[in-house]
């Protein structure tokens, strides 16, 4: 199921809980698998290989990138998939309140898509190991290593998510600025028309192009005034015009410093010596 990371992030910031138990396993075909989760829910962080988990029926594929989380006595049932050798690390986590709702996160089973996150794999491993130490400190860091996992997951996913949907506005607006490039478009205009602020839409065009949005509008409308003097004998200025620049002089400068020829010299040469 889909999960919204803040409300999972506020959910373990105000429900008290502490570790119960790490295990780690890997590929070992003469052991069987069990038929229900245990009696307490838990996160499993897959560390190589591939393997199938279904809680309730539902599927999840383990592998890096991902992690699963699952609640306490559900049905579960194991694929394994051919030539696949694979390792997870399972953590129970025992809620300290008798009063959560069983419909909160805890008692349901849903996936994290981190992405691959060297940090994620160093915190998990460093927690198992502190785990296996045994005494009081052990315990102590144990409780306090878990949390930083949990924040390193929670933050993985979150970035993925800001990154995903970026990358979305990106291809919205600067689809857009294809199609309607000759109309008179501003940056507070587009801004406004995808409901984002300036600097956000500036940040998400530096991202993903390596410019902000006007520089964006601005070559592009200079690559299809290069097409227009290339394939036909329309006059500069209403050239200018069709691409939404109505100073021909402007228009004129900016596409020297583009293309290093004034759009005159541009056409002259080209026209001229098409090779």
């Amino acid at each position: 199921m889909k999960i919204n990371v803040n409300q999972l992030a506020e959910h373990f910031a105000h429900i008290p809980f502490q570790v119960e138990g790490i295990y780690r396993y890997a590929t070992n075909p003469g052991v069987p698998h069990a038929d229900y989760t245990d009696s307490f829910p838990g996160f499993v962080f897959p560390l190589t290989g591939k393997i199938q988990f279904q809680f309730n029926g539902t599927p999840y594929i383990l592998s890096p990138g991902k992690v699963v989380h699952g609640g306490a006595k559900m049905k579960l049932d194991e694929k394994t998939f051919d030539n696949s050798n694979w390792e997870y690390i399972l953590v129970l986590y025992r809620i300290c309140s008798s009063e959560l709702d069983e419909s909160s996160f805890s008692h349901q089973h849903f996936e994290l898509s981190t992405g691959q996150s060297p940090r994620l794999i160093e915190l998990i491993m460093q927690l198992w190991h502190v785990y296996n130490q045994g005494g009081g400190i052990s315990m102590f860091q144990t409780e306090m290593l878990f949390r930083d996992v949990l924040n390193e997951a929670l933050i993985s996913v979150a970035n993925r998510q800001m990154s995903s949907e970026s990358q979305a506005l990106f291809e919205r607006v600067s689809n857009y600025i294809h199609e309607y490039y000759y109309h008179s478009l501003t940056i507070a205009s587009l801004a406004e028309q995808y409901n984002v602020n300036r600097n956000r839409l500036s940040y998400i065009f530096r991202k993903h192009a390596g410019m902000g949005p006007a520089e964006y509008l601005l070559k592009h409308r200079l690559n299809m005034a290069q097409n227009m003097l290339f394939t036909s004998d329309v006059p500069v200025q209403q050239i200018a015009q069709t691409v939404g620049i109505a100073d021909p002089f402007y228009f004129s400068k900016v596409f020297k410093k583009q293309f290093g020829f004034s759009p005159t010299e541009y056409r002259r040469k080209f026209i001229n010596n098409p090779c």
